[in-house]
């Protein structure tokens, strides 16, 4: 599995806009792993492109068969990141994203170690983020209440990532966002011209 391209974790509580961030990462270059779940697709939401939609039966069969590299239940649906896709990843020598729960997010730290990078996404207040949740028109009062709960519980795992975001101006957070990818692709062995340039002089 290891090699030297980057991977990118991205966290956060659900409606921070993660996905609205990653969009503008170049597919060229950045692999964007598909995570499955059992919850039914929203409006414009496709299959094998926003997630792997199956059934809960499907999903644990692929855990008794270990198929996952992490998985997690909340509110009543699994959601899971399946190994398959870190070797489409590494297949096409592209950088890998993941943008998974917070819970799965802080199981991957002892497998990838120091090759991945952990970036929490978090909202400049509850309410705030209570808005985005309302405005994406998918929540019911009930769920709506949960996914608050939720995020003040995933607010206090913050610290534990490499990175901290504050999502209060999309602009804004773009740019932090690029500024961190970018200087870890310029670390020596993730450059690619910077390896070159050393072959060309046999320092290495």
């Amino acid at each position: 599995m290891k090699n030297n391209n980057l991977i990118i974790i991205v966290t956060g509580p659900s409606g921070v806009g993660k996905s609205t961030l990653l969009k503008n990462l170049p597919s060229d270059r950045f692999y964007f792993s598909v995570s499955h779940t059992t919850r039914p697709p929203r409006p414009g939401e496709e299959h094998g492109k926003h997630y792997y939609f199956i059934s809960r039966k499907e999903f644990l069969e692929m855990i008794e068969r270990d198929e996952f590299l992490e998985w997690v239940e909340v509110f009543g649906t699994f959601y899971g990141t399946a190994k398959s896709e870190i070797e489409r990843a590494f297949s096409q020598n592209k950088h890998l994203v993941l943008d998974i729960e917070v819970i799965g997010a802080t199981r991957l730290r002892s497998y990838f170690g120091s090759q991945a990078i952990f970036i929490f996404i978090a909202p400049p207040d509850l309410e705030e983020l209570k808005e985005r949740l309302i405005k994406r028109g998918t929540e019911t009062e009930e769920t709506l209440k949960e996914r608050i709960k939720r995020a003040k519980e995933e607010l206090k795992f913050a610290t534990w990532f490499d990175y901290v975001i504050i999502n209060d101006d999309l602009e804004k957070t773009k740019r932090q966002f690029f500024s961190i990818v970018d200087s870890e692709l310029c670390k020596p062995f993730r450059n690619a011209q910077w390896k070159n340039l050393l072959n060309s002089f046999n320092f290495i």
